[in-house]
């Protein structure tokens, strides 16, 4: 099933969540409430859904503009030209490729020597996912042969398989990217290692990159040390690419727009064709409830959300949900109309200076951009 197959939702009747506020003379469907929804994602889904997100669909080496000022962007781009060109004979041979579940493929052929995998080493909003997207598209193998995921993703389908199952099923691949490696999460790391070892084996080229380590992030912006320390014996199997630059998403931009009113947002989402419309404090309660492997099926076929009262996040918990969510609306170009408090004031202090610092900023940026997206919304009604 392709990710960016709706799910056919109904409209229904906004949920006790939202608010009331004045609607005139607007569309007479209701929006959507993200709180009415918990979606099942079948693992067959997990499977077919890893390919670049839709955000990513056109990218290509060549409509990445590096940074003039900026020499590492440049080069980098003509390394991984260069690696996915060279991707040409793994599992070229060796018979056909395996069904779902990786039954009935011949063995593989033994992997060429040298570096089987690229590390893209830099700060967020640097286009590392723009190039590791690239890379995919650029590897010359069909898309069943080739798997991008974060690792959230990765470790939702051992979570689903099992271990032996998702090395059966990803060991015929000739190229597995995955964006965005937890190295702060330990007992994760330690399994997606273990299988990383094992698709190497099989002859599966790699490409990641990574977030940092908690209590490093206040010493600098990469984090290759702490990713070749933490994969361990694979090390030896990645060519590091360091990619230096600032922000993107900041460059030359306006601020984002400030929170509108409730009825702004209300409003806007009515008049929206596939908008959702929630009370942030309820939709954060409602996520502690919906898998993070579930909360992309939960974006299916909106247009916009629109959310009301936006407060402070309450917790961590909740914060590294709320980070998982804006990860995939982002990833869905999804925008968000709010009201309540901008988002550069979604984090306390304490988490902004903590160990998963890197994660909330990603989120604000990616937050602030969506919000940029979602002012003509509000100007329309």
């Amino acid at each position: 099933m392709p990710r960016s197959l709706a799910r056919g939702l109904a409209w229904g009747t906004v949920s006790s969540s939202t608010p009331s506020a004045p609607v005139d003379e607007i569309a007479d469907a209701a929006p959507l409430s993200l709180c009415a929804l918990e979606p099942y994602v079948p693992a067959d889904r997990l499977v077919a859904e890893m390919v670049p997100p839709p955000r990513f669909d056109s990218v290509r080496f060549g409509t990445y503009l590096p940074d003039p000022n900026q020499p590492s962007q440049t080069q980098a781009v003509s390394v991984l030209e260069g690696f996915a060109g060279g991707l040409g004979g793994a599992h070229a041979v060796g018979g056909a490729r395996r069904g779902f579940l990786g039954f009935g493929r011949a063995k593989a052929p033994k992997a060429p020597a040298g570096p089987r995998g690229v590390y893209l080493d830099g700060g967020y909003g640097v286009g590392k996912t723009h190039l590791l997207a690239s890379l995919w598209h650029a590897t010359p193998a069909e898309p069943a042969l080739k798997a991008f995921g974060t690792f959230v993703e990765l470790t939702n389908l051992v979570g689903a398989l099992g271990f032996q199952q998702t090395v059966r099923t990803l060991s015929g691949h000739r190229l597995l990217c995955i964006d965005e490696f937890e190295l702060d999460d330990p007992g994760d790391t330690v399994l997606v290692s273990s299988l990383l070892g094992k698709l190497v084996e099989a002859g599966v080229a790699l490409a990641a990159t990574s977030n940092t380590l908690p209590g490093k992030l206040g010493e600098g912006r990469f984090a290759a040390v702490d990713f070749l320390r933490e994969i361990q014996g694979l090390s030896a199997h990645f060519r590091t690419l360091r990619i230096d630059g600032e922000d993107f998403r900041h460059r030359g931009l306006p601020e984002a727009p400030a929170p509108y009113s409730d009825e702004q947002v209300t409003k806007a989402a009515y008049a929206t064709p596939g908008s959702s419309l929630d009370d942030f404090p309820h939709l954060l309660d409602h996520l502690s409830r919906v898998h993070p492997s579930r909360y992309g099926a939960l974006t299916d076929g909106l247009k916009a959300v629109c959310l009301t009262d936006v407060r402070p996040v309450p917790d961590q918990s909740t914060a590294l949900r709320l980070v998982v969510l804006a990860d995939r609306l982002y990833d869905r170009e999804v925008p968000v109309l709010a009201s309540g408090l901008p988002f550069d004031r979604l984090f306390s202090e304490e988490m902004l200076n903590g160990g998963y610092r890197k994660k909330y900023f990603r989120a604000i940026s990616r937050l602030t951009a969506l919000a940029r997206d979602a002012k003509r919304l509000a100007e329309a009604v």
